[in-house]
């Protein structure tokens, strides 16, 4: 006698639906999940030229100089001008500084703007330290309303103890304007920002 052929069960179609549905949430909340965890391993590796966050001095000052270099750029559309009080200066290794940047809404209407910034070279990223900087946080000014901010920063002393980074004896900490929305930048359209005077006031 022939041994009965066991049949597949078949899969309730709801359960099935709703596991679907419940892994399609869980890859989407990674997604988002992902965008602050990349963010917070920027800044604790300086990884794509993100500077490190800190909230006190180096403790200790070397007699290696460096120039640090300010770069201001704004967003087209945005309608600002955007500038450093010093677009150099020259610094020691481990001394805390501080440079204020200066906005100007040189538009007709109230704009509300935010800063995204970089630091290059990327390998030197790792040891520019910023204990108070405005980026990230938004700003609206009236037609014609300036204000100033300031960055307070430091360069790392651990610089001197990696022998890759002899050769670098300058850092450009670089920012850019964007129009803001519900604390986002957002990107007015594909051309590239204008340095430091986003051009004709009327935009």
């Amino acid at each position: 006698m022939t041994a009965p052929v066991p049949q597949q069960r078949k899969g309730n179609p709801a359960r099935i639906a709703l596991i679907c549905t419940g892994v399609a949430f869980s890859m989407l909340g990674a997604s988002f999940a992902a965008v602050p965890l990349y963010d917070l391993f920027c800044k604790v590796t300086g990884f794509g030229g993100t500077p490190m966050i800190g909230t006190a001095g180096a403790g200790k000052i070397l007699d290696r100089t460096m120039a640090v270099r300010f770069d201001a750029n704004v967003a087209p559309g945005l309608g600002w001008k955007f500038e450093a009080e010093s677009p150099e200066i020259k610094v020691r290794v481990g001394e805390t500084q501080t440079v204020f940047y200066k906005m100007t809404n040189r538009s007709d209407r109230t704009v509300t703007g935010i800063a995204t910034y970089n630091v290059a070279p990327e390998k030197g990223a790792a040891y520019f330290v910023k204990i108070q900087c405005f980026c990230f946080t938004e700003h609206t000014l009236k037609p014609g309303e300036s204000f100033e901010a300031p960055v307070v920063f430091y360069i790392d002393p651990e610089i001197a103890d990696n022998r890759e980074l002899d050769g670098v004896h300058a850092i450009t900490l670089s920012y850019t304007y964007f129009a803001s929305k519900s604390g986002q930048p957002v990107a007015v359209d594909k051309a590239g920002p204008v340095k430091g005077d986003a051009g004709n006031p009327k935009l």
